[in-house]
């Protein structure tokens, strides 16, 4: 005689783990993820420092710019590029989450949406600060002078300043289709970045240029990055409205399409 089992799980004897799932377990495995993306790393790395070397080293990287020099300014500009293109490479990398269908596995498991996001925005940081350390260690070699103050605070203004991105990148791969997100999220970087002052000096463009680099997302945290280094005081007004703006675009559009998604798994 054959006994048939009740297969059926209680879903009331499922316990919520501590901080939603959230553990350093979790983030190491996700981190070690996305540093096996052997093409994701070498341009995050390599194409930040090719361009500094490409541009920032030019005949008139000794102009003084504040309290240093032009290529110091580039060695700020470059590094804010790296980070920003990391951070948001990796939190776009929802995009083929969802498409392989993870996002859906992981709806199955006890692990909280904010744990989920949590982990992709503190991956995305951690991979932002590998081209910010390696373009400013390449930034030493050159003619790049600096005080050793504003070295490091325009370094820990950059990192921080990427944090918009993580959110940009979330914000992006949950919108476009994996097979787009890439070839849109790429170009359109480099765009915002030559519009926004990070390829081309903002002080040097004409005033057209500027009042279009000011509504650029870029625009805010490429002035609070170069602010050790122009030593102009304290922050403009503007700047702190453009990051706040963009910032609360970029989660409120994270959030929108996180939910619409989570509805859909």
């Amino acid at each position: 005689m054959t006994t048939v089992t009740d297969s059926r799980i209680d879903a009331s004897s499922r316990t919520v783990p501590p901080r939603g799932g959230l553990n350093a377990t979790l983030l190491t495995i996700e981190l070690r993820r996305v540093l096996r993306n052997r093409r994701t790393m070498l341009f995050t790395l390599l194409v930040p420092v090719a361009f500094f070397f490409a541009f920032g080293n030019a005949d008139y990287g000794n102009d003084q710019v504040g309290s240093g020099n032009y290529a110091a300014y580039s060695v700020i500009s470059f590094a804010l590029y790296g980070a920003m293109v990391a951070t948001t490479s990796a939190a776009a990398s929802v995009s083929v989450e969802r498409a392989q269908g993870w996002s859906r596995q992981l709806r199955l498991t006890p692990l909280s949406g904010l744990a989920y996001i949590t982990v992709k925005v503190c991956t995305a940081m951690i991979l932002g600060v590998l081209p910010v350390v390696l373009v400013y260690l390449v930034g030493q070699t050159g003619t790049a002078l600096i005080p050793t103050g504003a070295w490091i605070t325009s370094a820990v203004l950059v990192w921080l300043g990427a944090l918009m991105f993580a959110a940009f990148g979330l914000f992006m791969g949950y919108l476009l289709p994996t097979e787009n997100a890439m070839q849109v999220i790429g170009p359109l970087m480099a765009f915002l970045a030559f519009g926004g002052g990070i390829f081309y000096p903002y002080p040097a463009m004409s005033d057209t240029m500027q009042h279009v680099a000011q509504l650029t997302p870029m625009w805010g945290v490429s002035m609070m990055a170069h602010l050790p280094l122009t030593s102009e005081g304290v922050p403009a007004w503007q700047w702190v409205l453009n990051i706040a703006v963009w910032l609360t675009v970029f989660v409120g559009g994270a959030v929108w399409r996180f939910r619409r998604d989570t509805r859909r798994v």
